[in-house]
C-alpha cells in the first residue's frame, strides 16, 4: 500500500494526531473566524496563550466556548513569560484550568526578536518534566539545545524557522536538517512561516509537524490561507515520503537515449 493510502499519524507523548498542522488562537478577527480556519486547515491541535486568553465567563466571551476542548486538543502555552519561574507558574495554572499535562514552553529572552532564552528554557523544561508535564519547548534552531531538551525527556522539540510573526520562512534549513538528523523525537517547526511554500519546505526537509498563527490570521483571506497551508503541509509530507530525485549540476536528458532514430 502506498504512503498516500495509509493513515500517516504521529505521536507526542500519549497523544496521536493525523494532521501535521497546528494552529494558534490569536490575532484573528473573531473566535468564529479562528474556528473556521481551524476546520479548513484540518488542524487537530490548537495552541492557546494562557496569559492572554479569558477563561472567566463573567468577564466576557471565551475562546474555549468556540474552540471546544471536546473537538480539538488544546495546547496551552506560556507566551509572554520572560523568566523560568514565570513559565513554570503559568504552566501549572494551565494544568489546573484545562486539566491537561500538555504545555508549549516559551521563555522569551529578547523583547525585540522574541527569541527564546535557551538556559531559562532548559531550566523550566526540567522542572516541568519532573512534575509530569508533556513539555513541547519553543527553542532556537540550535542543534545542541534541541539535543539537550530531547535528552532530558521532552517528547518533541519546536525550533523556530524565523522570528515569531515575521513571515520570513525557514532562514536556516541547514540547522534544521542537523536537528532532524540528531534528535529522535518529533521536530515541530515553530514560528516564522509566511506562506504555503514555507510549510511545504519544512515538511519536505523531514519536519514532523508545523505550528503557525500569524501566517493564517494576518493573511488577506485567512480561511483561504488555512486551506493553502493544509495543502502545503500535505504536499511537503508526501514529497518527503516519496524521496526526491538527486540534484545535479548539469542537465540529464528526460527521454532515453537508446534506440534513437538515425538519418
Amino acid at each position: 500500500m502506498s504512503a498516500s493510502e495509509t493513515r500517516d499519524t504521529w505521536r507526542v507523548g500519549k497523544y496521536e494526531f493525523g494532521s501535521r498542522l497546528i494552529i494558534g488562537s490569536g490575532k484573528y478577527d473573531s473566535f468564529e473566524q479562528n474556528l473556521e480556519c481551524a476546520e479548513v486547515s484540518g488542524a487537530e491541535m490548537i495552541t492557546v496563550a494562557l496569559r492572554r486568553v479569558n477563561f472567566d465567563a463573567a468577564k466576557g466571551p471565551r475562546l474555549l466556548d468556540v474552540i471546544s476542548p471536546d473537538r480539538f486538543t488544546i495546547l496551552p502555552n506560556t507566551a509572554g513569560c520572560y523568566t523560568a519561574d514565570d513559565a513554570i507558574t503559568t504552566a501549572r495554572m494551565g494544568r489546573e484550568l484545562l486539566d491537561t499535562d500538555l504545555i508549549k514552553l516559551e521563555v522569551i529572552g529578547d523583547e525585540r526578536t522574541l527569541f527564546p532564552d535557551v538556559p531559562a528554557t532548559l531550566e523550566a523544561a526540567q522542572v516541568l518534566i519532573n512534575e509530569g508535564f508533556t513539555v513541547l519547548p519553543y527553542i532556537t534552531d540550535d542543534p545542541v539545545a534541541c539535543q539537550r531538551l530531547a535528552g532530558m525527556g521532552c517528547p518533541a522539540v519546536m525550533p523556530l524557522a524565523a522570528p515569531i510573526g515575521s513571515g520570513m520562512g525557514i532562514r536556516n534549513p541547514a540547522n534544521l536538517r542537523i536537528i532532524l538528523e540528531t534528535v529522535e523525537v518529533p521536530v515541530i517547526v515553530d514560528a516564522g512561516v509566511g506562506t504555503a511554500s514555507d510549510a511545504a519546505l519544512a515538511l519536505e526537509l523531514g519536519a514532523t509537524a508545523l505550528l503557525m498563527n500569524t501566517a493564517i490570521a494576518h493573511a488577506k483571506d485567512p480561511v483561504a490561507m488555512a486551506r493553502a497551508m493544509r495543502l502545503g503541509v500535505e504536499a511537503g509530507r508526501l514529497a518527503y515520503q516519496s524521496g526526491r530525485m538527486p540534484q545535479r549540476l548539469y542537465a540529464s536528458a528526460s527521454s532515453p537515449l537508446d534506440g534513437l532514430a538515425s538519418y
